[in-house]
């Protein structure tokens, strides 16, 4: 039972090498940048009940899908051919994860990783990749702009075509000031006249007319 469990393993793997290896490896998710000789843990979310997990990589130094192992929820654990199993450690996280993790990360490390989940129907869900990128930097976020200062709005009043945006009352203010004054002196003037006497009135009158 066990050789024929292994076989369809491997027959599985193999025909998801073959014909999915550009799926897996679509969209990253993420980007890793661990130190040389840490540990790192790469993680496989499971949105719904799974059943068991099978890891991939693609590094610089094997071209094609390289099958990492498998691990269920009871933690039974299968290794793909030339892993090291003293560095790779397959794992599961509460009911929400799958774990795979590396120890003493080095350079040849470095490339994408990549899992496909199982739930218990047997369904496969296929997550994007992971890139790891051993000792590498993480680049910073550019600074944010700075603010711009608000403009404070200038009132300026047109020379041909006044609108009532408050700019003609600028204009109209000093009119009415000045239409002010010669009425209150026009009125002054016929208050100066009419408290005059009426002989100085006559007089006034007949040096006017006077030739």
């Amino acid at each position: 039972m066990t050789t024929l469990l292994l076989a369809w393993t491997l027959l599985t793997v193999s025909l998801w090498t073959a014909g999915l290896s550009q799926i897996l490896l679509q969209e990253p998710l993420k980007v890793l940048y661990p130190k040389i000789s840490r540990q790192e843990n790469i993680e496989c979310n499971c949105i719904n009940s799974c059943e068991s997990v099978y890891w991939f990589r693609r590094t610089p130094l094997h071209s094609d899908l390289q099958f990492l192992g498998t691990s269920n929820k009871a933690q039974r654990v299968k290794y793909g051919a030339g892993v090291e199993e003293a560095r790779f450690t397959l794992s599961k996280r509460g009911n929400t994860a799958f774990v795979l993790r590396i120890d003493g990360v080095t350079e040849d490390d470095e490339g994408t990783y990549s899992c496909v989940l199982r739930d218990n129907g047997g369904q496969d869900t296929w997550r994007s990749g992971t890139v790891l990128r051993p000792g590498g930097t993480t680049p910073t976020a550019p600074p944010k702009p700075k603010p711009k200062p608000p403009v404070k709005s200038v009132c300026r009043c047109p020379k041909k075509k006044p609108t009532h945006d408050g700019c003609d009352y600028l204009v109209l203010w000093p009119l009415v000031g000045a239409t002010g004054v010669l009425a209150l002196a026009l009125v002054c003037t016929l208050y100066y006249f009419s408290r005059l006497p009426k002989k100085c009135r006559h007089h006034f009158e007949r040096m006017r007319h006077k030739p």
